[in-house]
């Protein structure tokens, strides 16, 4: 099966609890539909760019997951008709990357940009 990764943008005003369970809820869907979850993160409140539905932040998750392309489309439509979601990306990959993403990094463990100098 292929491989993808989600990044989904929840409404600022639900609870860290309330975030995790959409992340749970969309993972369910996932299984029914004959995929997995492979990895989920949880990255928190997080300040956005421009609003979005008057909303200048945004609680952030993460999925990397494995599963048919009927699979993930029923997932992304049912996010994009769920009230507190405001925004869904997927993107297919070769591959999962192994270990934390870059956002749940320390900077320590980050290549340092001051060394450039």
């Amino acid at each position: 099966m292929p491989f993808y990764e989600h990044v989904m943008i929840a409404r600022q005003d639900l609870s860290n609890a309330q975030a995790e369970s959409l992340v749970e809820h969309f993972g369910t869907v996932l299984a029914d539909n004959g995929g997995q979850v492979v990895d989920s993160e949880y990255w928190g409140v997080k300040t956005m760019a421009y609003k979005i539905n008057k909303n200048r932040k945004g609680h952030y998750a993460f999925l990397k997951t494995d599963a048919p392309a009927g699979a993930v489309q029923e997932m992304e439509r049912l996010m994009r008709l769920h009230d507190d979601v405001m925004r869904v990306l997927t993107i297919k990959v070769d591959g999962h990357a192994e270990g934390p993403s870059i956002q749940m990094q320390k900077r320590d463990e980050r290549d340092s940009r001051r060394d450039r100098r």
